[in-house]
């Protein structure tokens, strides 16, 4: 199971409603912080999450309001003794915009967080985290400044098929650990093939693509994601607006969805002057892709 938590669903500029943007993707042992906004501590504080149990932080760019919570987060990890390697990634100029947070504030974030805080910071391009169970891939974005998107991406697994293991009369041991492999067993002297007692159980997949202009060519990203996550700052009829500031609209984020054959969408990033009607951005893009959802700062998604 993946579980995703809206920490701050707001536009540039935060509401009382809403915080500055951060997504927190958490998936066995791992608790993926996707950009962290001005604020995203108090919202890990509301949602019950300690900052001790992240272990990769993930910026989209480094605009305000995706990165002004860094500097904070990085000295609450040096004050409680954060024992792990915190990987931080980025587009292109992380590691510089990471130095330059460090010497920003001395004397914490140098003196302390280097002695008790480890990090990697890398900049993220293609497949840049590849473990046992899942990977996670970067494509960029077109906002103005270096940007990328994220897609996690939890690999295929070869089930057992309980129902003819009964059928079969096999009984639970070390054997079933080689169909989980996909070989072949021998049991009580038959031989009896994986491909007859196992199913291949399909990974599930969540794409978020925060701020930039509306991309046709990056469908192949999104392609058949189980959960796309997408920034809608704008309604449509304020298209030239969003094209002019780099960003899109409800509609445009729902044809996306819709193109890429995406299972579900939610939308973020509202803007303020949506604050009192967040329904009209909802309603404008299920017109267009029925499944599709508006995030509140604190909702919990899990597939």
């Amino acid at each position: 199971m993946i579980k995703v938590t809206f920490l701050g669903t707001s536009g540039a500029v935060p509401s009382i409603r809403r915080n500055h943007p951060a997504v927190l993707l958490t998936y066995g042992g791992e608790n993926i912080l996707v950009d962290c906004g001005e604020g995203t501590q108090r919202q890990l504080k509301m949602a019950k999450i300690s900052p001790g149990k992240l272990t990769r932080l993930l910026i989209t760019h480094w605009h305000g309001d995706h990165a002004l919570g860094v500097p904070g987060l990085l000295q609450t990890l040096s004050f409680n003794n954060y024992k792990r390697i915190l990987e931080i990634y980025g587009p292109k100029w992380i590691k510089t915009n990471i130095e330059n947070v460090l010497r920003a504030f001395p004397s914490v974030m140098v003196s302390d967080m280097r002695k008790n805080v480890g990090m990697k910071v890398a900049e993220a391009r293609g497949k840049f985290i590849d473990e046992k169970d899942f990977y996670v891939e970067a494509f960029p974005i077109s906002h103005g400044i270096p940007c990328n998107a994220y897609s996690f991406v939890e690999k295929n697994r070869i089930r057992i098929d309980k129902r003819k293991l009964r059928k079969f009369k096999i009984k639970p041991g070390k054997h079933l650990s080689k169909l989980k492999e996909g070989k072949d067993i021998i049991y009580e002297g038959k031989k009896y093939r994986a491909k007859d007692l196992t199913f291949l159980e399909k990974g599930k997949k969540i794409c978020i693509i925060m701020d930039g202009i509306y991309e046709p060519e990056n469908l192949r990203y999104a392609k058949d994601a189980d959960l796309l996550i997408m920034e809608a700052t704008y309604e449509h009829e304020l298209e030239k607006l969003a094209r002019e500031h780099k960003h899109r609209t409800a509609k445009q984020c729902a044809e996306f969805a819709k193109k890429s054959n995406a299972k579900k969408l939610i939308l973020t990033h509202l803007s303020e002057r949506y604050e009192k009607e967040p329904t009209k951005i909802l309603n404008e893009a299920q017109k267009v892709f029925k499944n599709t959802h508006l995030a509140k700062d604190l909702d919990v998604f899990e597939i």
